[in-house]
């Protein structure tokens, strides 16, 4: 049986495909796939239309320009596609901002010459939907994962079983960002995940788009932890981001401020990737809210206390 040539367009889908045992079988990726890896070492396949160096207000701006313009923010770089003959591209309908849309692919696979590709997009929105792309991206690639699902399981529920005896009092009230210019609260499976680590979310609805957060909601809410996660960005990225907004006038009467409970993550490695590395987001947010009872080793290269020299 003939290897699959696999071009992922998302930057969880090479994750996926490495956990299934096929990280061989790559042979392109977009210009944000960066794990495993080996695969940076791929052709790349996307380009984004827009600056994306500046600070989060500038390229908010420009993102926002080119969506107001009825314009893609990506382009898929056909003449770098078409001589890897890829027999499965991985791509997304879940966020046109992330990464390259659908039907951007889709109209580009229709100029290819000579090849099908099978298009497999991915759009989960809850933790349970990655469970249901990874055996769906197996299936259509021939690889049974159900062990492979089973272990990730396996590590939430050893999480949850710890978590759910907790009292309620012994919850922190936590606010996600995912974008701090504009301030926007972090949706989909993060307010999931927040529960199963011991917290209780302020914003963000469960399965529901991020949705943008007013700095008077956010003191109103005054939440016990501030934990940041970026989409894109790296620690060191987005403790900048930070830094930068502590002179706002409202910063300094959160009580997550007062009480040094603010944290940066790696939320372009972590939080921002519906891959099996969300369930790494979860230790990492169980490491935040109770480092009394859970310590998997995250600390220094997935968050970082703000103010605390970690």
């Amino acid at each position: 049986m003939t290897s699959p040539q696999i071009v992922s367009l998302i930057p969880s889908a090479p994750e996926i495909v490495a956990f299934l045992g096929l990280e061989h079988c790559l042979v392109g990726r977009s210009h944000e796939c960066d794990y495993p890896e080996n695969v940076r070492s791929l052709p790349i396949c996307t380009e984004p239309k827009f600056n994306p160096e500046g600070s989060s207000a500038e390229i908010h701006d420009r993102v926002t320009t080119l969506l107001q313009s009825a314009l893609s923010v990506y382009r898929v770089k056909t003449e770098v596609l078409e001589p890897l003959q890829p027999t499965h591209i991985l791509t997304q309908a879940q966020c046109e901002v992330c990464a390259v849309s659908l039907s951007d692919v889709e109209q580009a696979v229709g100029t290819l010459t000579g090849i099908q590709p099978q298009i497999i997009s991915l759009q989960p929105n809850v933790l349970a939907d990655i469970w249901v792309d990874i055996e769906r991206v197996g299936k259509s690639l021939g690889v049974d994962s159900e062990g492979a699902i089973a272990t990730l399981k396996d590590r939430v529920a050893a999480c949850a079983k710890m978590t759910q005896r907790f009292a309620d009092e012994d919850r922190p009230t936590v606010a996600c960002i995912e974008w701090s210019d504009p301030l926007m609260a972090a949706g989909n499976w993060i307010p999931e995940l927040v529960t199963l680590a011991g917290g209780k979310s302020l914003f963000g609805v469960v399965g529901e788009h991020s949705p943008w957060l007013q700095w008077d909601a956010l003191v109103e809410a005054n939440p016990d932890r501030l934990i940041f996660m970026p989409c894109g960005y790296d620690l060191d990225r987005t403790r900048q981001d930070v830094e930068q907004l502590q002179p706002h006038p409202q910063w300094s009467s959160l009580k997550a401020v007062q009480q040094g409970e603010v944290y940066v993550t790696d939320g372009n490695q972590y939080f921002n990737r519906p891959g099996p590395r969300l369930v790494d987001s979860l230790e990492i947010l169980a490491e935040i809210l109770h480092p009394e009872h859970f310590q998997f080793g995250y600390q220094g290269v997935g968050w970082q206390r703000i103010g605390s020299g970690e």
